[in-house]
């Protein structure tokens, strides 16, 4: 099975080209940067076959993954910065990104008559209420930019494909970049107080994880939509923060022990406002994926020690 995968450069495509090598898989990566410019960590992905991509060029993602002829496209290219979105000028390139660029993909996917996979978010609902959302649910309400280019590209490869997985994540973190984990490790050898916000509630989800799971599905033809995130029980980010530094300093990072470092809770009202509205509530159902026999991720308490042994802090 030949994968093209989208996005390399960023923290899911990376993992999920170092799962296909790991299984024998053939993948063929792509990002916009002329050559692989991800970790140079010495795994599979470094040296695996590279082709650039601007995903906004219809004629260019015609003409590459043709010439790939791929079985499988995982689409993991997005624009990700939620508050950047925001702003004036940049909401027609997210839209161009994440919907267009997309669709471009689906495009191509429909001619080659190929299995695609879309990585989404649960930006797509409006965030209220504590109920987990399901992931067939169709009552979208998105609050910012960003939340409604990925819905577009939702509905981009929806309305374009039959064979297609449309998976929503949440809270992302991986080695190949910037996120949650690595901010609160930062900014906690440099403070030694810290307000987080605890009225944000959700579940983590490690690339490293969830790129097992995204293979595992494309050998499958049970194809629809999912929630994936890793197990463990709903948390806040201040939940999360607290059991960063209490990893940490259990790996014997002294540095972030509670005698030097103070982490509050505050509410999102009290922390300010951010240029993009953030969900409340993140809770993602994921029980369709045990419906179709797939395996769900270990929890986000074990993923985060895994992550924390990975990453030098």
């Amino acid at each position: 099975m030949k994968i093209f995968v989208t996005g390399v450069g960023g923290q899911l495509g990376h993992d999920v080209m170092n799962d296909l090598a790991a299984r024998g898989y053939e993948g063929i990566g792509s990002d916009i940067a002329p050559e692989y410019s991800g970790a140079q960590d010495g795994t599979a992905v470094t040296t695996m076959p590279y082709v650039s991509m601007d995903i906004t060029d219809a004629e260019a993602v015609k003409r590459v993954i043709t010439e790939a002829n791929p079985d499988v496209v995982i689409h993991c290219a997005a624009w990700t910065a939620v508050d950047l979105a925001e702003e004036s000028g940049k909401v027609e390139k997210v839209h161009a990104i994440n919907a267009g660029g997309t669709q471009n993909i689906a495009n191509v996917c429909k001619k080659l008559d190929c299995k695609m996979v879309y990585i989404s978010t649960d930006y797509v609902f409006n965030g209220q209420g504590e109920t987990p959302w399901q992931p067939d649910c169709k009552d979208y309400a998105p609050l910012n930019v960003y939340g409604q280019s990925k819905l577009d590209g939702e509905l981009a490869v929806a309305n374009t494909l039959e064979k297609y997985f449309i998976v929503r994540i949440a809270w992302v973190f991986g080695v190949n970049g910037k996120n949650f984990i690595k901010t609160m490790l930062n900014v906690g050898k440099t403070h030694d107080k810290l307000t987080v916000v605890s009225d944000q509630i959700g579940t983590p989800t490690y690339t490293l994880d969830l790129s097992r799971l995204l293979v595992d599905m494309i050998e499958t033809d049970k194809y629809g939509y999912y929630h994936a995130t890793n197990e463990g029980g709903y948390i806040s980010w201040y939940d999360f923060a607290k059991e960063i530094f209490r990893q940490a300093v259990e790996k014997g990072h002294t540095e972030y022990s509670e005698d030097r470092l103070t982490v509050s809770p505050v509410t999102t009202a009290e922390y300010g406002v951010s240029k993009a509205a953030r969900p409340f509530n993140s809770r993602l159902d994921k029980s369709k994926l045990v419906e179709n026999g797939f395996k769900l991720l270990p929890t986000w308490q074990d993923a985060l020690s895994r992550y924390l042994d990975e990453i030098e802090f």
